[in-house]
């Protein structure tokens, strides 16, 4: 059995990586460019791909070799779908292996913002301390999440847990429904426009579709208070980044920041490696998934994948 991983190199070396092997023989590739992709999967049986697009034209040239297409990521959106089914190519992602490293990356971004613990280090190693007359440092201040309102858009499995690690905080946790139809939760639930007008944190952990893209731009960023942090671990473009970008420096809100780009990796021209209030952005590289926990979870769920369509 010939398997093919395109673009190994966006899972890095988790401990189970070789684990792979059992499976047949595996043919690691760190990137493939779009025009490569063919060339790579003419003899594989299966293929691995995180972010590699396989298209209708690939899928039907290949669907008599091609017999399974592994997702290594919970996304299909780089995979056509209906061209999978068509020609009875089977196709299964990896869900739910990244719930706790983005919950966990969620609150370091946040807390990076609240509590700017980088102004006390280097008071500390630049030796101000040292010439201090008082043993403490109130020069910038920073707030107690208790008692704070914290909205999260898209109350999924990745949601709810942020929502349960707020709480422990104290908080109050709202959220607001991009589906409309998510209802049966512990919290209360409010339209989008109070949710921002109220809250003193929104966290994104929606899907990108029709009803979420381009979800927040100026206009809402308006809505929100100026002390607010927004904070979008979802999908790039959820946030208008040009829109952000403009309230960042229109000081609309206290701080942003974001782990994913409308195109990652993201331009040189990105507005948002413009803003002139930078210390009011944290920009991470999509990495609020990849914990060592959450990437070695991942290999274990394309193995079983592949295992479970191998034993059928």
């Amino acid at each position: 059995m010939n398997i093919v991983f395109l673009d190994a190199k966006t899972v890095g070396t988790p401990p189970n990586l070789e684990k792979l092997n059992e499976l047949g023989n595996v043919t690691f590739h760190p990137v493939t460019k779009p025009e490569e992709t063919e060339e790579r999967i003419k003899d594989a049986d299966i293929v691995i791909t995180n972010k590699v697009v396989l298209d209708e034209e690939l899928i039907s040239t290949y669907s008599g070799q091609l017999k399974m297409i592994a997702i290594a990521a919970t996304g299909m959106n780089n995979v056509d779908l209906d061209a999978a089914e068509k020609h009875g190519v089977v196709v299964k992602n990896v869900a739910g292996y990244a719930t706790h490293s983005v919950a966990q990356s969620t609150f370091a971004m946040l807390f990076k913002l609240m509590q700017d613990l980088d102004y006390y280090d280097i008071f500390i190693k630049n030796g101000d301390y040292s010439e201090s007359e008082i043993f403490t440092n109130t020069d910038i201040t920073f707030h107690e999440l208790r008692g704070k309102r914290f909205g999260i858009i898209g109350l999924g499995t990745i949601g709810q847990k942020v929502a349960q690690i707020a709480e422990a905080f104290d908080a109050e946790v709202v959220y607001y429904s991009t589906s409309g139809k998510n209802t049966d939760q512990p919290y209360k639930r409010l339209d989008l426009d109070e949710l921002l007008e109220t809250s003193d944190v929104v966290s994104i952990h929606a899907p990108l579709n029709e009803n979420t893209e381009n979800l927040i731009s100026y206009d809402q960023i308006k809505k929100m208070k100026e002390t607010a942090i927004l904070i979008n671990t979802g999908r790039g473009k959820i946030v208008n980044e040009p829109d952000l970008a403009r309230a960042i420096d229109d000081k609309l809100i206290a701080g942003a920041a974001l782990d994913v780009f409308e195109n990652e990796p993201m331009e040189k021209d990105n507005p948002l490696l413009h803003v002139e209030n930078s210390e009011r952005l944290i920009l991470t590289p999509h990495i609020a998934w990849s914990s060592v926990e959450a990437r070695t979870e991942l290999i274990d769920g394309i193995y079983a994948n592949i295992k479970e369509f191998l034993d059928r």
